[in-house]
């Protein structure tokens, strides 16, 4: 796979057209390019800075927050002591929605399927990883899925729609467990080791924030991973079937590699990551996918990034000591915060992002 780096022209925001070939030497990963493709990620509209109006929380218990989700009205977040919270005014407050269970675990990840209707997922090793769903805003819970191996650890799940969904999970036997439902979580089937990449040699997943796997359109799946050897699995049929991809991320520890992923608003992949061990280090911590190349967009912010989330041509990347900013979907990044979220996540109009401490930001973007 040809990697290839995403420069600017002055202020313009296209990639040239013109091939020419350099060389670039990264400080941390000694990354060497052979050459540079005519592929644009960014649109030739000059963009306006966006007003972004933030409102942040703390909740009374401190809960390590690691999951959010939103549907219309309905904002929520999951994290640490079976914290599951649930706010119906913008943010304004929050009422806890806990699950009530013997086995306290934390709530890594989160998919809502309307207001009211949600699946929570639990990591840790055995028996604390689980599934949780409610029906009713958060009243009542159903255990779903109950890990059964021992050595099982889940990482992060993600829907197509209300039946059809995937699981990511640490290997098991020698291979992730990616596990598929058809009928809403009360059914998994694994998909076969034969349909899934060779594990590489000290090769990791993480549930950082959510977003190690995230489902596409029509089918397509994605999958993130670290370690020394930082990749993206790549599905384009429901999850059934699996192909890798090596990514130019920071990859030179085995807490280093791929950490989130996300979509803009133009189906770009993106994968953020790092190294948690080292949170303020200045190493690649982003990349893109465009045209079936991987591209390192114009960024120097520094530091460990989990999460991404996008309102159209408005793109945040995030981790706990830093969040950027991009406002041509995620061409170009300028810095943000000296301070940011485990988790993000949005829709049309709100970034909602939770992370250490039961810190909670909710941001209503003015789009000018």
């Amino acid at each position: 796979m040809e990697i290839n780096v995403l420069t600017t022209e002055q202020e313009k925001l296209i990639i040239s057209s013109k091939y020419t070939s350099l060389r670039l030497a990264n400080r941390q990963m000694n990354i060497i390019t052979k050459a540079l493709t005519a592929l644009v990620l960014a649109s030739n509209v000059a963009y306006a800075e966006p007003k972004i109006d933030w409102k942040t929380t703390e909740l009374p218990g401190k809960n390590s927050l690691r999951g959010s989700a939103i549907h219309g009205n309905s904002l929520w977040v999951t994290g640490s002591k079976n914290g599951v919270f649930r706010s119906t005014d913008q943010g304004k407050t929050w009422v806890d929605v806990s699950v009530k269970a013997k086995i306290i675990t934390d709530f890594r990840d989160i998919e809502l399927f309307d207001e009211n209707t949600a699946i929570v997922m639990g990591v840790g090793s055995g028996e604390e990883s689980m599934l949780y769903k409610t029906v009713d805003g958060g009243k009542t819970w159903q255990l779903l899925l109950a890990n059964a191996d021992k050595t099982g650890f889940f990482d992060s799940i993600d829907f197509w729609d209300n039946k059809r969904g995937l699981l990511l999970g640490d290997p098991v036997d020698g291979y992730y467990v990616v596990k598929k439902t058809v009928d809403g979580g009360k059914s998994w089937k694994r998909i076969g080791k034969n349909k899934l990449p060779t594990l590489q040699k000290n090769e990791s997943a993480f549930a950082a924030s959510g977003n190690t796997l995230i489902v596409g359109q029509k089918g397509k799946a994605y999958i993130t991973t670290g370690g020394f050897a930082a990749s993206v699995y790549i599905s384009m049929d429901w999850g059934e079937t699996w192909r890798r991809e090596t990514v130019p991320l920071h990859n030179k520890t085995q807490t280093s590699g791929g950490y989130g992923l996300a979509l803009n608003a133009k189906q770009q992949l993106f994968v953020i990551g790092g190294d948690y061990l080292a949170r303020d280090g200045e190493y690649v911590n982003i990349a893109a996918r465009v045209h079936n190349k991987w591209l390192i967009p114009n960024n120097d912010n520094k530091g460990l990034r989990s999460a991404m989330s996008c309102i159209k041509n408005v793109c945040i990347d995030t981790g706990k000591e830093y969040s950027g900013i991009s406002i041509d979907d995620g061409a170009n990044w300028k810095v943000l915060s000296k301070s940011g979220y485990y988790t993000l996540t949005s829709d049309d109009t709100v970034f909602l992002g939770a992370g250490h401490d039961g810190r909670i930001g909710v941001g209503r973007i003015i789009l000018k």
